[in-house]
């Protein structure tokens, strides 16, 4: 019997990452010795005092059972210390918190809670691709805004002022930027929210890169007036190490936390408590962890950078965060660049233009692979090279 799928299904693909690391994963089955450079899951362990708080949680009464969807109170008021002391922003730990089994969560439940069909939402080119097909999957409209070099990966907001915004119920922001690593900054925040009042657009900051190589961990919330337009996700995958285990958060105000618990308390079920006892631990570590952290990430980036010089590549050595985004030499595809250096030399990147259009001639490298690993690519791409 054939069931015929829901027309939503045709106007989206399956994710770039998931369809490709079946091929990726089968080269590796057939024997090719794979170096996996394309995606941002951190290989490193986390703090050994999460480990040691999720062990403990597991014999704790009440452990197993349903949890709350809001998460345990003290999970809440840990998210509120941690942004109090990072970001310096204040945030009722009672309704202005929602953890979330991880961000990617979220952007669909702030869709299904805030757009209608037929709505529109300005979504970042290049930019993570979740924005786009959750857009389309709630039956809203994409409408795309270019991030290019020259502007330095940030919005032309004059240029979005002059379009018809009447339709444009929400904007997706992320800085910093995923997948160029702009910093973006406390000035651009605040010309984000003015534009965002002007307009009576739903503002959203995907932040999970705050720590990640980055000297100024800002927030938009910490911005005046934000949480009247804005919202943020947030997420312990890759400063803590944990994208596994999927934990995240949104914040804003009281108003927007209700709509979203509406639709989340109807989709999925409270996180599990060992889950959220591990990551309280992970928001009260030490600075020291960060620092640590860093120096390899610094250490890794460096060899990156050769790397990517020997493809003819070049790149801001000021971004921010767990990439390398690197611009190829003019004229080179960067998917048939890509796939030949996988089937050639057994090096899988992520080519630019799955981030979107801007990402045309653009390669970006993780840096979740080891030294070690790092320095094999370079020798085998330089054999490519000569």
């Amino acid at each position: 019997m054939s069931v015929q799928t829901a027309k939503r299904l045709e106007t989206v693909e399956e994710y770039y990452f998931s369809k490709k690391l079946r091929e990726v994963g089968a080269l590796a089955a057939a024997g090719k010795p794979i170096l996996n450079m394309a995606i941002g899951s951190p290989d490193l362990a986390p703090p050994a005092a999460v480990i040691k708080a999720i062990q403990e949680a597991l014999f704790v009464d009440g452990a197993h059972k349903y949890q709350s969807y809001q998460g345990l109170p003290a999970f809440r008021q840990a998210i509120a210390d941690f942004y109090a002391a990072k970001y310096k922003v204040s945030l009722d730990p009672s309704n202005e918190i929602l953890p979330l089994m991880g961000s990617k969560e979220g952007i669909m439940h702030i869709s299904l809670a805030f757009l209608n069909e037929g709505d529109q939402v300005l979504i970042p080119n290049p930019g993570y691709p979740t924005y786009t097909s959750v857009t389309k999957l709630v039956g809203a409209d994409p409408i795309y805004y270019d991030l290019t070099e020259a502007s330095g990966w940030e919005p032309n907001l004059e240029a979005l002022a002059a379009q018809d915004l009447s339709r444009v119920k929400l904007m997706w922001v992320n800085y910093p930027h995923m997948p160029t690593g702009a910093s973006g900054s406390v000035a651009l925040f605040e010309k984000l929210i003015a534009f965002a009042k002007q307009h009576n657009i739903l503002l959203i900051n995907d932040n999970p890169y705050s720590f990640v190589l980055n000297d100024t961990p800002t927030s938009i919330l910490a911005s005046a007036e934000a949480k009247e337009v804005a919202l943020e996700l947030n997420s312990l995958s890759k400063t803590f190490n944990m994208s596994g285990w999927r934990v995240g958060m949104v914040s804003g105000s009281a108003d927007k936390i209700e709509a979203i618990i509406k639709v989340k308390s109807n989709m999925d079920s409270g996180m599990f408590q060992g889950i959220q006892k591990g990551a309280i631990a992970a928001l009260q570590i030490e600075e020291e962890w960060y620092d640590d952290m860093n120096a390899i990430y610094t250490e890794r980036r460096k060899l990156i950078w050769e790397l990517a010089s020997v493809l003819g590549c070049t790149f801001d050595t000021n971004a921010t965060g767990m990439f390398v985004w690197a611009k190829l030499p003019i004229g080179v595809d960067a998917v048939s660049f890509i796939d030949e250096i996988l089937y050639e030399r057994s090096v899988f990147i992520a080519p630019g233009t799955i981030f979107g259009s801007n990402g045309t001639g653009y390669i970006r490298f993780s840096l979740c692979v080891t030294k070690e690993n790092i320095k094999e690519a370079i020798a085998r791409l330089k054999e490519l090279r000569n």
